[in-house]
């Protein structure tokens, strides 16, 4: 029997009273846990993929050179796993079976595509102290999390090692370490990244569907402005879509000029780059006064929106082969279809699956008439 969207948001309703209770940090923490216990259970993947599959009917798309069963993806940052010190806790870690990487196999069962990251080189802890604010009625969040991962070799050892159980169709998002002033040591660190990533599910089936490349991450203290200059975005692109062998996406910013875009956009498609990535959080202060960290949701969306109208124009100015991929307050079929007129030809969700639930992505379809209602 299909699963309603609308019963599901009912019945997340007392579940979403609890959490607005709850403060943002310890939701979070709490969330990471289920998450990760979820992955250790057979069947909860099995029950998540029925609820999947009653609720998500079928809508595909094909989108910077990648077939999707729905137009919407998870963003990067929900599961993208633990932070550590160094690369030799992580390994060690991956070496006595934890799950570095939560949801890595229960989330894309219940919710579907999922783009795993953003990645380093390296292993970072992000930032420390509280570095989550939310705001339900106003529908938005806030978050300093900081580039927090296992780093490329812990987290490709611990993805291929579970390669039998990875979903159809995922993406890998990596990044540069944030800080590096130097071209050249930011586009080796990305290239080995892909490169371990690479190795490790060579001859496997399983590997990404896409590679995004993360030029823009808000939510660190030391690079809050990203890798967004044309010079520094040239030199990270150059070659990486050829490591893995799939296509290659960017993620930018939200606070970029038309000078900016139009030059992207050149960039882009010299290095053969087939989707962009628009866009990620907005550096702002935060509530709390003690440093910035990147807004979502309804406080982003008018900036994201409006990015995206305007790289269309400078991509259909140019010709270049590019798609958009929409992200930034996408919390109703409105906003979808706001973005859709804008040009993006599909959608990445974060805000909307804590504000209204795993169920969020049936609902925003049924509510733009993209998916099946059961009502």
């Amino acid at each position: 029997m299909a699963v309603s969207t609308g019963l599901g948001e009912l019945a997340w309703r007392p579940v979403a009273a609890l959490v607005r209770r709850a403060d943002p940090m310890t939701a979070h923490t709490r969330t990471v846990s289920l998450l990760r216990t979820a992955d250790r259970l057979p069947l909860a993947e099995r029950l998540g993929s029925l609820v999947r599959d009653a609720s998500l009917p079928p809508n595909p798309v094909r989108v910077g050179g990648v077939d999707l069963p729905y137009p919407l993806i998870v963003a990067a940052g929900l599961v993208k796993g633990d932070g550590f010190a160094d690369e030799a806790a992580a390994l060690a870690a991956v070496r006595r079976g934890q799950d570095v990487v939560p949801g890595w196999r229960s989330l894309p069962a219940l919710a579907g595509p999922v783009e795993y990251g953003s990645y380093t080189r390296r292993p970072r802890l992000g930032e420390q102290g509280r570095v989550l604010w939310r705001d339900f009625d106003g529908g938005w969040m806030q978050n300093r999390v900081g580039l927090r991962n296992p780093g490329a070799r812990a987290a490709a050892a611990f993805l291929g090692a579970h390669a039998a159980d990875l979903p159809a169709v995922w993406g890998l998002n990596i990044a540069a370490s944030p800080g590096l002033d130097d071209p050249g040591r930011s586009q080796a660190e990305v290239v080995e990244a892909a490169s371990i990533f690479a190795t490790a599910f060579e001859g496997l089936e399983a590997g990404p569907s896409w590679l995004t490349l993360n030029l823009s991450c808000p939510n660190t203290e030391d690079d809050p402005r990203g890798l967004q200059s044309w010079a520094l975005a040239r030199a990270l692109c150059a070659g990486l879509g050829q490591v893995l062998g799939v296509p290659l996406w960017v993620k930018v910013g939200p606070d970029l000029s038309d000078k900016q875009l139009t030059r992207l956009v050149e960039v882009f498609a010299e290095a053969g780059v087939e989707a962009v990535v628009a866009t990620n959080t907005l550096a702002q202060p935060d509530p709390d006064g003690t440093g910035s960290a990147g807004v979502s949701g309804s406080r982003l969306r008018p900036l994201a929106l409006d990015t995206a109208a305007r790289l269309k124009r400078a991509i259909d100015v140019s010709g270049a082969p590019l798609d958009i991929v929409a992200s930034g307050g996408i919390l109703s079929g409105n906003d979808l279809r706001a973005f859709r007129d804008a040009g993006a030809v599909a959608a990445m969700l974060y805000t909307a699956l804590v504000l209204r639930g795993p169920l969020a992505a049936a609902l925003i379809l049924r509510e733009a008439g993209l998916g099946d209602t059961h009502a």
